[in-house]
């Protein structure tokens, strides 16, 4: 199952079943330099500023724009329950701010069922997300990360 998009008046959400084990999925979410392997788009260069991976710890990245600015991704983790859960608010700016992530996980047979939200204050807001582009991007993003999971399990065997 790739990317299932289901609106509530404030949430985004993409599920999709994972052809890894969990443990490797959940290191592509909890590893800063695996993360920087996928989170940005593609042929972009993604730089991790701080990555304190832990309740209340921060997160930045940044990713050089073609006109010399920088994108910036930062946030604060909320919860952890390993291998199980990952919330954090995020702030994409200039494009998407003050919004919750939450990253679920758990084991579907021989595979991972992740499903990821997208919280926001407004239906308005949600509603302008979507517009933008919330499947593309972020559909990209987790085909990036599925390729990298998939190229860790080939060198691990």
């Amino acid at each position: 199952m790739k990317n299932s998009i289901i609106i509530n008046e404030t949430t985004l959400q993409m599920e999709r079943i994972i052809d890894a084990p969990l443990a490797l999925v959940w290191q592509a979410w909890s590893d800063a330099n695996l993360i920087a392997k996928w989170w940005a788009p593609e042929g972009m260069e993604l730089k991790t500023e701080n990555f304190d991976f832990k309740v209340g710890g921060k997160w930045t990245y940044s990713m050089p724009m073609p006109d010399g600015s920088q994108f910036v991704s930062e946030g604060t983790y909320q919860e952890i329950i390993p291998q199980q859960k990952i919330v954090t608010s995020a702030d994409f700016k200039p494009m998407t701010e003050d919004v919750e992530l939450q990253i679920k996980l758990s084991s579907e047979g021989s595979g991972t069922r992740f499903i990821f939200e997208v919280v926001h204050k407004t239906a308005e807001y949600c509603q302008q997300q979507l517009e933008k582009g919330f499947d593309k991007g972020w559909g990209a993003a987790f085909d990036r990360m599925e390729n990298l999971i998939s190229q860790m399990q080939i060198s691990k065997s």
